[in-house]
């Protein structure tokens, strides 16, 4: 997602039939969100008396989030281009049989390529979660339901990545390192997915439980 343009810009391309921008762009966004909900918790905790004795930690989560954003729009920008260039290898030639050699290499390679993206985003949501743990339990507790919307936009994000490793696996010539390389991001993403779905759990218990 390109920061110059407005939010209706990007819906307008989103619905577009353009490939891209796609679901991939779209997982790396709720990064994005995720982590920009994060430091407004931070925001809202900094500077109360009742949170003095967290101020310290609530500080150095705001830089922990306002990385973790900053890398989420990288990867959604990423995840854009990747696609693009697997597109661009299904545009060669194919007219002779090193064309078409040439043509399945290139494929091969930049699928392989988009299906990095989406794991980096897996891997990063992972890293995010502690953090928005550690907000969501300390920080400002008329905030904590936002706390809970950026775990749930966390856990969105690692789903949809992980749609996208394994569309992109699915594509590959190599079965075998395809098979190896989802395993290894679906062991993540249902650490994720169990993780986040169990401080949600919390998160709602301590607003309901009087």
């Amino acid at each position: 997602m390109e920061l110059q343009k407005s939010l209706q810009n990007y819906f307008d391309e989103l619905t577009s039939s353009s490939p891209t921008p796609g679901g991939g762009n779209v997982a790396a966004l709720c990064g994005v969100l995720a982590s920009s909900l994060g430091e407004m918790v931070c925001n809202l905790t900094i500077g109360k008396k009742k949170y003095l004795d967290f101020e310290t930690d609530a500080k150095e989560l705001l830089t922990k989030f306002e990385s973790f954003k900053k890398d989420f729009l990288t990867l959604a920008e990423r995840d854009n281009e990747a696609f693009d260039r697997v597109m661009d290898a299904f545009k060669l030639s194919k007219k002779t049989e090193a064309q078409k050699a040439f043509r399945n290499s290139a494929i091969d390679h930049a699928t392989l390529e988009a299906a990095l993206v989406p794991e980096e985003v897996i891997i990063k949501c992972k890293e995010l979660l502690p953090h928005l743990e550690k907000i969501a339990e300390k920080g400002n507790q008329n905030s904590l339901s936002d706390s809970g919307v950026a775990i749930s936009l966390t856990a969105a994000a690692a789903e949809g990545a992980f749609l996208n490793v394994a569309i992109n696996c699915s594509g590959l010539s190599n079965q075998v390192t395809a098979k190896e390389f989802l395993k290894k991001s679906e062991f993540i993403y249902h650490e994720i997915k169990e993780k986040s779905a169990g401080l949600i759990s919390q998160i709602i218990k301590r607003m309901t439980t009087k």
